[in-house]
């Protein structure tokens, strides 16, 4: 599952897709012809491959979708699978048929996108009746949920440095990672470079997860209706905590440099202590058989862990598509087929909420332990939103996320105060909002 996620990891830039629509000259929903139409119709269908989506994955998951809907062949395009990027492709006339990726907020409100009723819904077996859902009408395929971020730590490091279990409060992760830096380890993997800066915002999600959040979880539900804002003390003091991270040497220096494969590879290596990062770090760890990887919940100030979750939308369907009938057809076979969703386990770490499913055997120990900590943390009542990654109501305006992920570096690199910081994120959201 992408959620979608939480923040897609893009291969590809924007201009791929749209260079790829216009090279193979599909319109929305527009059949092919000639040798490319195996099937009676051809859909276009955008998806954004990373290291542990891959192409192989995408076109294994596209065929066994396709052999529940006869008479479709589905032409893959490979791009940035975002609200903003999909409004430009919608703006433009080069939308595709079917979205991967949740990108209904902003588009849902212009009828751009198929409702889905929830009698179709439930006869796919699908139980989340709120990710991607916007004015009560159902837009998404919920069928798998993912915590953006939890904190992936290396239990060698952790006891290199005296350290015998995971922090559980704030005062004790600082603690912690004083240790780490004493004994010569980099306390934190945090960074993302290039066209993965989007790795930078992890750290904040888990902040205001923790310190925001866990008071009040309806707290961006909140800022949509200008209720609070950016500029309130709460979260002030949450961007003050990312920024001192960095500032106090707590982060690997190497980091901000680092593609997100890169970064990825170097806490694998052991080259830092603590990883925060998505639910889907669990399929790259277990997928090496490593047994020294542990995960806990970002700690608050009074000692409760945050576990920021979000049920993927799921993929959306252009409601403009001249086949929209089969388009939402074929969405539903996709993420509901029992392979497909065995295969985002194994390879995204997702956790399915369709009824009836059962996990595969032979999942990995990183996996089992996330698991084990997303069902404690619903029977504590720590879950919280995933405030990055929310599709449906309470979402984060359209293009107002890459303007935080490229304040946020500024942040982390000292080049503004967490007050200018906040600032400038009210006057994008408020933007974004026109």
């Amino acid at each position: 599952m992408r959620t979608q996620r939480r923040r897609t990891q893009y291969l590809a830039l924007g201009i791929v897709a749209a260079a790829a629509l216009v090279l193979t000259g599909c319109t929305a929903g527009a059949p092919s012809t000639g040798s490319e139409a195996d099937g009676d119709v051809t859909l276009t269908f955008l998806v954004s491959e990373s290291p542990n989506l891959t192409p192989e994955y995408w076109d294994a998951a596209i065929a066994r979708a396709s052999k529940e809907v006869p008479g479709v062949t589905i032409k893959k395009v490979v791009g940035e699978n975002t609200p903003a990027y999909a409004q430009q492709l919608f703006a433009s006339g080069q939308a595709p048929d079917i979205f991967a990726a949740g990108i209904a907020n902003g588009l849902a409100q212009k009828g751009e996108l198929a409702e889905y009723t929830r009698a179709e819904l439930e006869a796919a077996g699908i139980t989340d009746f709120t990710s991607g859902t916007i004015n009560g009408k159902f837009y998404g395929i919920p069928t798998g949920a993912q915590a953006i971020p939890l904190v992936y730590y290396n239990k060698d490091l952790f006891a290199k440095a005296g350290i015998s279990a995971p922090p559980t409060t704030y005062a004790e992760l600082v603690e912690d990672a004083a240790a780490l830096k004493a004994a010569g380890i980099a306390p934190f993997e945090i960074g993302g470079g290039g066209e993965d800066t989007w790795a930078t915002v992890l750290t904040l999600n888990s902040v205001v997860a923790a310190d925001v959040l866990i008071e009040d979880p309806a707290w961006f539900l909140k800022r949509e209706k200008d209720e609070v804002k950016f500029t309130d003390p709460e979260f002030v003091s949450s961007a003050a905590k990312v920024a001192n991270l960095v500032k106090d040497g707590f982060s690997d220096p190497d980091g901000m440099t680092r593609t997100y494969a890169d970064l990825e590879q170097a806490f694998l290596d052991g080259k830092a202590a603590m990883y925060p990062m998505g639910s889907w770090f669990t399929a790259a760890a277990d997928s090496k058989n490593l047994s020294n990887i542990g995960v806990f919940g970002w700690p608050s100030d009074g000692g409760k862990p945050a576990f920021p979750v979000v049920t993927g939308a799921g993929m959306n369907v252009n409601a403009n598509s001249e086949n929209v009938d089969l388009a939402k057809k074929w969405a539903l076979a996709f993420q509901t087929n029992t392979e497909n969703l065995d295969s985002t386990v194994i390879t995204d770490g997702a956790i399915v909420t369709v009824k009836g499913y059962t996990v595969p055997d032979g999942v990995g120990a990183l996996y089992s332990q996330m698991v084990e900590a997303y069902n404690g943390a619903v029977d504590a009542g720590a879950t919280v939103p995933a405030w990055g990654n929310v599709t449906g109501d309470g979402a984060l305006p359209p293009g107002f996320n890459d303007k935080m992920v490229a304040a946020n570096v500024d942040l982390m690199t000292g080049k503004t105060s967490p007050e200018d910081f906040a600032k400038y994120l009210d006057e994008q959201y408020a933007a974004a909002q026109k």
